[in-house]
C-alpha cells in the first residue's frame, strides 16, 4: 500500500504527551496512534461476538497441553 503524505494540525500539548508515551518521533507516534485506532475497531467487533461463539476446547484440555 502506498504511503500518503498529509498535513495535520494537532494541539502541541497532545502531541508532546503522545510522544512522551511512545518514546518516538512525530511520524512514528502518529502512525502508532492510527494503528491503535484501527485496532480498537477490530476489538469492538470481537467484543460484539462475546458469548456468541462456542469453543470446542475446554479449559482443562488447554491446561493438558502445558505439561
Amino acid at each position: 500500500m502506498p504511503n500518503r503524505k498529509i498535513t495535520v494540525e494537532v494541539p502541541q500539548t497532545l502531541l508532546a504527551r503522545a510522544q512522551e508515551a511512545s518514546g518516538k518521533g512525530v511520524t512514528a507516534t502518529v502512525r502508532d496512534g492510527l494503528r491503535l485506532m484501527a485496532a480498537a475497531e477490530a476489538y469492538r467487533g470481537l467484543r460484539r461476538l462475546r458469548g456468541k461463539v462456542q469453543l470446542s476446547v475446554t479449559l482443562d484440555r488447554l491446561r493438558e497441553d502445558r505439561t
